[in-house]
């Protein structure tokens, strides 16, 4: 198991309480929405506000039913 040491654990608390509030605050995120995205998520709506929208290919039918098959729920 992986020890931090108290700061780290500090650092970490107060930065995503700071990014909580600023998706609350920006995005209209409850704290639940907040905590079920990922970072990447996180960034990719952050940065299409600040109009860095990156093109992105689709997902054709057969990958979409590959991925409807393996995550059923």
């Amino acid at each position: 198991m992986t020890r931090f040491a108290d700061g780290e654990v500090m650092r970490f608390a107060q930065g995503a309480g700071r990014l909580a509030g600023i998706a609350g605050w920006l995005l209209g995120w409850r704290p639940d929405e907040f905590w079920r995205a990922t970072p990447a998520e996180l960034g990719a709506v952050l940065a299409a506000m600040r109009g860095e929208d990156a093109p992105v290919d689709g997902v054709d039918a057969g990958a979409l039913a590959r991925l409807m098959q393996a995550m059923p729920d």
